[in-house]
């Protein structure tokens, strides 16, 4: 992402750097970025990263994630779980209404992604995340823009 980042009309600063995964958040903006930087991401630091993104949320008031997972190969279903039914639950409430995705070019990655929703989805109808304006990008900086 080094090109594109280098390419953004906003300026990103970052904030914590995991194993798998970076933070950072948009400089004047209520929008922080979270940035798979392995094929897969352990469901503890996956945990470890969005309750970083929980203080972030408090400490800057961010109202909008984006989350890029282009450089994910592998879908984990429980992390998916967590973040939808915990993460996202308790984001609502601290006024993170707003997400991002962009994920990677990759039908059957994506395909994952869609029927895991969809059986979250199913399986928890009331939940806030049902709420939340999550759409799909193709680049970061339509992301913070849109």
């Amino acid at each position: 992402m080094s090109n594109e980042t280098q390419s953004l009309k906003d300026n990103l600063v970052s904030h914590h750097e995991g194993s798998h995964a970076k933070i950072s958040f948009v400089e004047g903006k209520p929008v922080a970025v979270v940035e798979a930087t392995s094929t897969y991401i352990p469901i503890e630091e996956f945990k470890n990263i969005f309750n970083e993104i929980g203080k972030l949320v408090d400490s800057k008031k961010i109202t909008k994630l984006i989350f890029d997972k282009r450089k994910l190969t592998v879908f984990h279903q429980p992390s998916m779980e967590w973040y939808f039914t915990e993460w996202k639950e308790q984001m609502w409430h601290k006024g993170l209404k707003t997400h991002r995705k962009i994920l990677p070019d990759n039908k059957v990655f994506q395909q994952s992604v869609k029927i895991g929703r969809e059986k979250i989805k199913e399986e928890h109808p009331n939940l806030k995340f049902n709420e939340m304006d999550i759409q799909y990008k193709e680049s970061l900086q339509d992301a913070i823009d849109n």
